[in-house]
C-alpha cells in the first residue's frame, strides 16, 4: 500500500504531466508530444490508484478483468473509426464520462461509510453538495452527448428542436434543481436525490435539441468541459487529488475553447451554456436555388486556373473528411508549387463537425504547419487571390451568413471566398450544408462548381497539370 504523501506526490507529477499535455495539443507541431505526456500522467494515476488501495483480494481481480475489457474495447474503437467519425465518437466518450460521474456520485450516496463522508441519512453537507453537482453535470453530460452523437452520426435530424417557452423551461428546471440541492442537504432523504438525477438527464436533452448542426462543434467542446467538471466534482466528493486536478483541466480548458470558438462564430457564450441560440428558424434561410443557373467544370478547368494562377487558397471543409482527400491535396499541391504558384490552406475555427478537424487531417497530409493558417489571419488575402479551391466547406464560406438575418448562421464570420477572383467548389451535389440552407456562393459569377468526389476530383486536377 502506497502512503498518503507518497500518493500526493504521484498526483502530483500526473497534474504537471496534464497541464504539459494540454500545452503540447494547443498546436499541431507538439501535438503527438502532448499526448504522450498525458498517456504517461494516467497511466501513473490510474496506477498508484490502484495501488492505494491495498486490498488484493478477489475484487482487485474484477477490477483488473474489467480494466482490460475496457482498455481492449477503446483501443479496438481507436485503431478502427475513421477521421470522418471522429466527432460522434468524442461525444460517445463524453457521454460515458458523464455516467461514469452519475454512477460514482450513486455509490457514495448510497455507501458513505465507504468513502468516510458519514452514513446513511447522516452524510456530510460538504460531500451532499459535491455529489449532487457532480451527477447532475454528469447527468447533463450524458444525455447532452447522446443526442449530439445522434445528430452527428446522422440518427437525428441536425435541424434544431424549438418550442414555445423552451428557454422558460430550461430556466425553471435549473432552478428546481438548486432548490433540490438545497432540500437535499437539508433533509438527506433519497426522493430528491435521484429528482436530481432525473431531472439533469432531461435537461442534458432540453439543452442539446434546439442547437443546430453548424453549431455542433462547439457543442463538443462544451460537452467536454461540462465533463470535466462532473469530473472534479466527483474528485472532491472522494478526496481524490487526480480527479480534481484533471476534472479542473478539462472542465477549464473546454469552456475557454468554447468561449474562443463563440467568439470565431459571433456567437453568445452564456446562450451556448444555457443551450438557448442555433434554433433559428430555417425556412426563410432555406429558398430554393436549384433552379438558378450554376457554372460547373472538369478537372481540365480547374488544372487550367490554377496552373496559371499565382496565388491558390485550398479551404478544406468536411467533404475532404469524408473524401479522405487530404493526401491527394498534398499532392496536387506539391504540383501546384513546382509551376510556381503560392499556396497556402484557410481554416476556418469549425470547419468540420470538432475543434481541429481540419488541422488533424492535414497533419495526417504532413501538409507544412506554416502554410495552414486560420480565419482571421488569412481573411484578407482572398481579395488579392487567384483561385479559392473550396472542398466542401460549404457553412463556412457561405455569404448569407453577412445578408440574411434569418438565417441561422447569421452574424457568423465566414472566409471570405467570394472576393477571389476564381472559386473552385469541389461538391457532390448543390445540396446544403450540416446547417440545413443554401449557400449564395454556387451562384456567384466567379465559381465554377466542381460536381464529383473531392478524392477523384484532386487526383483528376493532379493528371491534368
Amino acid at each position: 500500500m502506497i502512503s498518503s504523501n507518497l500518493l500526493a506526490v504521484f498526483y502530483l507529477i500526473s497534474g504537471v504531466l496534464f497541464i504539459l499535455a494540454l500545452r503540447g495539443l494547443s498546436s499541431p507541431e507538439t501535438s503527438r508530444q502532448g499526448n504522450l505526456f498525458g498517456i504517461i500522467g494516467m497511466a501513473i494515476a490510474i496506477s498508484v490508484t490502484i495501488l492505494s488501495a491495498g486490498n488484493f483480494s478477489t475484487g482487485f481481480l474484477y477490477l483488473l478483468i474489467l480494466l482490460l475489457v475496457g482498455g481492449s474495447i477503446g483501443a479496438f474503437i481507436a485503431f478502427k473509426i475513421p477521421m470522418t467519425a471522429m466527432p460522434e465518437l468524442v461525444a460517445g466518450f463524453h457521454s460515458l464520462v458523464g455516467l461514469a460521474a452519475v454512477f460514482v456520485a450513486i455509490s457514495a450516496f448510497l455507501n458513505p461509510e465507504v468513502f468516510n463522508l458519514g452514513f446513511p441519512g447522516k452524510i456530510k453537507i460538504a460531500s451532499l453538495i459535491e455529489m449532487s453537482l457532480g451527477a447532475a453535470i454528469g447527468a447533463v453530460t450524458f444525455t447532452g452527448s447522446i443526442i449530439a452523437f445522434l445528430k452527428l452520426r446522422g440518427l437525428m435530424s441536425g435541424s434544431p428542436i424549438i418550442f414555445v417557452g423552451q428557454h422558460y423551461l430550461n430556466l425553471a428546471l435549473g432552478i428546481i434543481l438548486i432548490s433540490l440541492i438545497f432540500y437535499l442537504c437539508k433533509t438527506q432523504i433519497d426522493t430528491w436525490f435521484w429528482t436530481i438525477i432525473i431531472i439533469s438527464f432531461l435537461l442534458g436533452v432540453l439543452l442539446i435539441i434546439p442547437i443546430g448542426g453548424a453549431d455542433m462543434p462547439v457543442v463538443i467542446s462544451m460537452l467536454n468541459s461540462y465533463s470535466g467538471w462532473a469530473a472534479a466534482g466527483i474528485g472532491f466528493t472522494l478526496e481524490n487529488t487526480a480527479l480534481i486536478i484533471t476534472g479542473a483541466l478539462v472542465g477549464s480548458s473546454g469552456a475557454i475553447l468554447s468561449y474562443i470558438m463563440c467568439k470565431g462564430m459571433n456567437r453568445s457564450f452564456f446562450n451556448v451554456i444555457l443551450g438557448g441560440w442555433g434554433g433559428t428558424d430555417q425556412s426563410s434561410s432555406n429558398k430554393s436555388k436549384e433552379k438558378k443557373p450554376v457554372k460547373s467544370g472538369n478537372s481540365d478547368d480547374a488544372a487550367f486556373l490554377m496552373k496559371n494562377a499565382s496565388s491558390v487558397i485550398i479551404v478544406p471543409g468536411y467533404g475532404m473528411a469524408v473524401a479522405q482527400a487530404q493526401h491527394a491535396l498534398r499532392e496536387m499541391v506539391d504540383a501546384l508549387k513546382k509551376n510556381g504558384v503560392k499556396v497556402t490552406y484557410a481554416i476556418h475555427p469549425v470547419a468540420g463537425r470538432m475543434p481541429g478537424h481540419m488541422n488533424v487531417l492535414l497533419a495526417e497530409a504532413n501538409v507544412p504547419y506554416d502554410e495552414v493558417f486560420e480565419l482571421e489571419e488569412i481573411n484578407n488575402d482572398f481579395a488579392n487571390c487567384d483561385v479559392a479551391y473550396v472542398i466542401g466547406a460549404n457553412d463556412v464560406t457561405n455569404p448569407i451568413a453577412k445578408t440574411d438575418p434569418q438565417s441561422p448562421i447569421y452574424g457568423m464570420p465566414i472566409l471570405d471566398v467570394e472576393k477571389s477572383k476564381s472559386v473552385l467548389f469541389v461538391k457532390r451535389s448543390l445540396s446544403p450544408g450540416y446547417a440545413g440552407i443554401d449557400n449564395d456562393l454556387f451562384y456567384r459569377d466567379n465559381t465554377l462548381m466542381l460536381f464529383a468526389d473531392a478524392k477523384k476530383m484532386t487526383e483528376d486536377i493532379i493528371k491534368s497539370l
